[in-house]
């Protein structure tokens, strides 16, 4: 059996501002990479904050005015009262936090400071998330489509620290070309017991993958080219999620006190 293998490529820009065309910064890096362009079924991966710039999805801190709730948190928080006030508009609910952070539910998902970085924004400012990251995706997507003629799967990514460990990873938030969830039930394991529950965030794995070239701080590297992995592009749109009351960490929140979510959503 052959051992399956891929390449990620690194995609460096111009620092990109308020109104660029992510699309075009990614092509002229591309074009300049080890990948030489693009290929059909390329996965091209993209760092929100980059998509959320160009789309001018940034908040000047002197331009907000706390609110007596933002006022309270940042206290109990220590944190920027405009920072929280911030995070209070971008959440749909605050379930919890630490000094520094805010647990927020924001989209279907559980996440620090409603996803809401003062890292890689021009200063006194912090960039929010792209307004509807898969829409983000599809656009790059057909834009590449278009301009290259190479039908490629784009994920838009962002960094995540998960529960009980140290340290980020990358995790897809806006999917357009590729499944995000490879569904493995059915398959047999090494000793032929059939799997039952095993679904591979494959999107999420290839954010990791892909920032490690990527980078976190002055790198300049905003986007990568995956070639090889294998996976199918065509029709396939959006990040699979789940409710609340099925997600293990927030299932034993909501076990100890069911008033924190209604119906999986957050409360206004």
């Amino acid at each position: 059996m052959t051992t399956p293998s891929f390449h990620v490529y690194g995609l460096a820009t111009p620092l990109v501002r308020a109104g660029d065309d992510v699309t075009t910064h990614i092509l002229a890096a591309a074009a300049n990479s080890e990948c030489r362009g693009f290929q059909a079924g390329d996965i091209v991966v993209v760092a929100e904050s980059a998509v959320a710039t160009a789309e001018g999805r940034i908040a000047r801190l002197a331009d907000i005015e706390p609110s007596a709730k933002a006022l309270r948190l940042a206290e109990e928080y220590h944190m920027d009262p405009r920072h929280v006030e911030v995070v209070l508009r971008e959440s749909d609910q605050v379930v919890g936090g630490i000094p520094g952070f805010l647990l927020c539910m924001k989209n279907g998902t559980l996440l620090p400071n409603a996803g809401i970085d003062a890292s890689n924004a021009p200063p006194g400012s912090l960039v929010l998330l792209p307004a509807d990251p898969d829409a983000s995706a599809a656009r790059i997507r057909a834009g590449i489509a278009e301009r290259a003629g190479a039908d490629v799967g784009v994920i838009v990514i962002d960094s995540r620290t998960h529960a009980m460990r140290l340290g980020c990873s990358g995790v897809a938030i806006g999917c357009s070309g590729i499944p995000s969830v490879l569904d493995e039930r059915g398959k047999k394991d090494l000793f032929g017991r059939e799997l039952e529950v095993t679904k591979r965030a494959v999107a999420d794995c290839i954010a990791s993958a892909a920032e490690l070239v990527m980078g976190e701080t002055d790198e300049c590297v905003p986007a990568a080219v995956v070639r090889g992995i294998g996976l199918p592009v065509g029709d396939y749109a959006g990040v699979a999620t789940i409710d609340a009351s099925e997600c293990l960490f927030m299932g034993v929140a909501l076990h100890a006190d069911p008033s924190l979510l209604v119906d999986g959503k957050g409360k206004p």
